[in-house]
């Protein structure tokens, strides 16, 4: 999967933006107002770091090599996945969606109701 088809996922589930909130070259990509992923760009490589249940983060951290702790993230709760790696774009759409639903329900009540009749 390369950047494009990636920005282009993440900007189609509900509710979600994309902004700078940090820096010219941190794309992050939140739902409401909660980070579900971001990615560097310009860099080397194109990894992207996403939310993740903390018992399955280790399992994957385990079973996959493009799969490490989040990088400048909370190593708990975040993974920086290797999209250049061997993972095919299923697997990676997997992940992304596993994060952006792991936000959604941490949300206010009021907020994923909005979601389910806006998104």
């Amino acid at each position: 999967m390369h950047i494009e088809e990636f920005r282009t996922y993440c900007l189609s589930k509900p509710g979600a933006t994309e902004s700078f909130p940090f820096d010219e070259v941190t794309l992050v990509f939140k739902v409401m107002t909660k980070m579900f992923a971001l990615t560097g760009l310009g860099g080397e490589g194109f990894t992207v770091n996403l939310k993740c249940n903390p018992e399955r983060a280790l399992d994957l951290r385990e079973e996959f090599p493009e799969i490490q702790a989040g990088y400048h993230m909370s190593k708990k709760h975040w993974n920086t996945i290797d999209f250049e790696g061997s993972l095919d774009d299923d697997f990676l759409i997997e992940l992304i969606d596993h994060s952006y639903d792991l936000v959604v329900s941490k949300l206010k009540k009021t907020e994923r109701e909005w979601l389910m009749v806006n998104g």
